[in-house]
């Protein structure tokens, strides 16, 4: 039996392909074992997100070749798709974002025939990939991949050319993934895509009619959403929020900007009023809910002021965790070829201020709930003490061993951060 190591970097649509890589192998008659160990086959499932995104693909992918140079070295995923002509002797099988489910026929293949794999292929002009999964081993929580590719084109965003059209997942195949996976014992599900608030417009159905759906799953105890843009909101699903407390209480939202300025030359597609006036519609609806975010610092054209505006904007905004970049070229995008970049050294600086403003956030909302009674999925349990998470995604340590993957309604007694300590 061979045996395969898998590293899956960057988001959370790469982390549910991996699993269904490591799932196919394994039930092909591959021994999984971890990356950082001598194996058979190698596979990295890379990021090119930014630009330290694509120096640790590309440092990953040289670490396994020099680990075992006898090794089957498969590299795959948005890095590979973007930059195609990429090659290092030792690399065996090349995919982009498609063929992934393909992976055991095309070991097959490579152990047949000894010679390099090289599979590129326009993502403009493919369907989606269907991968299904019933279990993910280790997780108390499940991701299901329900949608494909951006067509946003934010200036800054190299995504929407290694990821291609909007492509969505069938509603029943999606509707029988979940079924299994609660049926397996999972209790909480996350539905996750590159642009996932885009779910269905090529099937003529919306996502607030998938939410629906999934609501009404006998035994699914917690529907999360990876991440929604904020212009799909729409009253349409902010009605399934309203109505089935099966969605939990967190929405992640990227921001990206906290100024119309830069909101402009980012190509998005709201300005700041809108986004105000569609968070409070949601606070309205669910008052305790968290809301996390995306921002990026140090985009071209934004100076001090502009940046102090973004920091007065999330304060206000009052997001419970900021997920901060400092902002990273991509060849290809228009950013990139614009005049006016920031130095690297300021784009830096202004990543470690808003961290600091992301942290006093963080321990405001974690301290509202000290005295509560809370639920928490235990995802961890070692050395007398329970770890999971709320719906609302609070990081809970209990003071007890408890079930694993096991519901429990406890209290908040203090915070220590990154935790809030419970009884």
């Amino acid at each position: 039996m061979r045996s395969v190591g898998i590293l899956s970097l960057g988001c959370k649509v790469n982390t549910y392909e991996s699993e269904y890589v490591a799932s196919a192998l394994k039930e092909a008659g591959y021994v999984i074992k971890d990356f950082n160990e001598v194996c058979d086959v190698y596979i990295i499932n890379t990021c090119t997100v930014t630009n330290t995104s694509d120096i640790k693909s590309r440092k990953m992918i040289r670490s396994a070749i020099k680990r075992n140079p006898l090794a089957c070295v498969v590299a795959m995923g948005c890095f590979i798709q973007a930059n195609k002509d990429f090659s290092i002797e030792g690399l065996d099988i090349v995919l982009g974002n498609k063929d992934k489910s393909k992976i055991v026929s095309l070991l097959d293949e490579y152990f047949e025939k000894k010679e390099t794999i090289n599979r590129l292929y326009n993502d403009d002009l493919t369907n989606f990939e269907d991968m299904f999964i019933n279990e993910f081993p280790g997780r108390t929580r499940a991701f299901v991949k329900i949608q494909d590719g951006c067509e946003n084109f934010c200036s800054y965003c190299i995504i929407p050319f290694v990821r291609g059209k909007c492509r969505s997942k069938e509603m029943s195949k999606v509707i029988e993934e979940v079924k299994s996976l609660v049926s397996n014992g999972y209790k909480e599900v996350v539905l996750t895509g590159i642009h996932t608030g885009n779910y269905g417009r090529d099937l003529e159905v919306s996502f607030a009619d998938l939410l629906k759906e999934l609501v009404t799953i006998k035994g699914l105890e917690r529907l999360r959403i990876s991440s929604i843009e904020v212009t799909e909101l729409n009253d349409e699903v902010l009605n399934v929020l309203k109505n089935s407390k099966v969605i939990v209480d967190h929405l992640h939202i990227p921001l990206q900007a906290g100024s119309n300025e830069i909101l402009k030359a980012m190509n998005r597609k709201y300005e700041l009023d809108y986004f105000f006036d569609k968070i409070k519609e949601i606070r309205d609806i669910r008052p305790n809910i968290s809301i996390s975010t995306d921002v990026i610092v140090g985009f071209p054209g934004e100076d001090e002021e502009l940046f102090k505006k973004t920091m007065e904007t999330c304060r206000k905004l009052a997001f419970t965790k900021i997920h901060v970049f400092p902002y990273s070229e991509r060849h290809g995008t228009k950013a990139a070829f614009f005049t006016n970049q920031v130095d690297v050294g300021v784009r830096k600086r202004r990543a470690r201020e808003l961290l600091e403003v992301s942290h006093e956030l963080e321990e405001e909302y974690m301290k509202k709930h000290i005295g509560k009674t809370v639920e928490v999925l235990v995802e961890e349990v070692k050395d007398g003490v329970s770890i999971g998470h709320t719906g609302n995604y609070l990081h809970v340590k209990i003071l007890k061993e408890l079930k694993h993957n096991e519901l429990y309604n406890v209290v908040i007694k203090s915070c220590e951060y990154p935790y809030c300590i419970a009884e």
